[in-house]
């Protein structure tokens, strides 16, 4: 068993503030942010960042389908953690200053199956949640009008 990584990011059109404002609206700009891959959204608790608790299917694959219940913290004023309680899985959305506006990223990690299922999840998934990001990230550059 290892540990597995996913990774996209891009740079908008909008100050730091405007783009973690808008990651941490689960009641709004986040729900809309959402790509066919998401099913069963729905915010538990709070719904603006910190302390906020949101429920969704994730489907990487009509196979592989996620269930997670994911708790929000803002540590640190520049991340947005959201950690699963159903799994291993953490994904951080780190927003810093760039040259034309802010550098968004997201990155996900889990621990990884062991064997050739493992094998096959730490080749495969990075890619296939790497492009259900960059999806989410070109809706949220629409939302900014980025």
């Amino acid at each position: 068993m290892g540990q597995v990584t996913a990774t996209a990011e891009t740079t908008l059109k909008a100050t730091p503030d405007q783009v973690l404002a808008a990651l941490g609206d689960y009641t709004g700009v986040r729900s809309r942010m959402l790509t066919e891959h998401f099913s069963e959204y729905e915010v538990r608790e709070g719904g603006q960042g910190e302390g906020t608790v949101v429920h969704w299917k994730l489907a990487a694959t009509s196979k592989r389908v996620r269930d997670c219940l994911f708790s929000v913290s803002v540590p640190g004023g520049d991340r947005l953690v959201e950690r699963d309680a159903n799994s291993s899985m953490v994904t951080t959305w780190t927003v810093s200053p760039a040259a034309d506006g802010a550098r968004v990223q997201v990155t996900t990690t889990w621990d990884g199956a062991s064997g050739i299922g493992g094998f096959f999840e730490r080749t495969f998934a990075p890619k296939g949640l790497r492009s259900i990001y960059e999806a989410q990230l070109a809706k949220l550059s629409t939302e900014l009008g980025a």
